[in-house]
């Protein structure tokens, strides 16, 4: 694994995100390949039944993909390229949790997986499992717009 793998690559990701910081996603953890985050839920991140709104749940465990993948990519970063979710049970609650690691680091794609789980730390439920596929790119703010 690179050398560079530490919290300051991994921490840039969610502290540049406008959306991923307005949901107040927390990154907790960070390790060669691996990455944890939480989020305190807030009654407006809630459908119209009560439970976290699948589009959060989606974004925690995208970002958190994302910062495993960031963590492995070396000077690249690293965007969705897609990504399958399978929601196991309604997020209810206030607090979920998402860790996720890389299942392969190519030099150009990266494959990750999250779990998100919602509840208190001990009584904690799976609520939903994220695989996806991300690219290593140059850093997109140091790019020229092709035309």
């Amino acid at each position: 694994m690179p050398a560079d793998s530490g919290l300051e690559n991994v921490s840039r990701i969610f502290y540049d995100a406008n959306f991923v910081r307005d949901l107040g996603i927390r990154l907790k953890s960070v390790g060669a390949g691996t990455c944890e985050t939480t989020l305190q839920v807030q009654e407006r991140l809630r459908q119209q039944h009560g439970f976290v709104h699948g589009g959060v749940v989606a974004t925690l465990a995208d970002h958190t993909a994302g910062g495993a993948a960031r963590s492995v990519s070396g000077a690249g970063d690293v965007l969705t390229v897609e990504f399958k979710i399978n929601y196991l049970r309604p997020a209810s609650g206030d607090r979920l949790r998402c860790t996720a690691n890389v299942l392969r680091a190519g030099r150009t794609a990266i494959v990750a997986e999250a779990l998100v789980f919602a509840g208190p730390p001990e009584q904690e439920e799976l609520v939903a499992k994220l695989t996806e596929t991300l690219f290593v790119v140059e850093d997109p703010k140091n790019r020229t717009r092709r035309e």
